[in-house]
């Protein structure tokens, strides 16, 4: 049986097609890959910044502690 011309030229489109969507995919993937790693990289960093905080907050409040632990049992008008 003789092959059939449009049936092998719409194959060949077709195929074509989706080596085409496959590829455009295939970039787009590349992209959200990279993309996803900036991100773990920028939550990397804010983390990092939210500890340095939390000590320095924690730095802050004991400082306050200390300095009203020495305010207690003074008098207001002894300066």
């Amino acid at each position: 049986m003789p092959e059939d011309p449009i049936a092998h030229s719409e194959l060949a489109a077709l195929t074509h097609r989706f080596e085409e969507v496959a590829e455009q995919h295939g970039r787009e993937f590349g992209i959200i890959k990279s993309d996803l790693t900036a991100v773990r990289l920028q939550v990397g960093n804010l983390d990092q910044k939210v500890e340095a905080l939390d000590k320095k907050i924690d730095r802050n409040q004991a400082q306050i502690i200390e300095l009203l632990t020495e305010l207690v049992g003074r008098r207001p008008d002894a300066g």
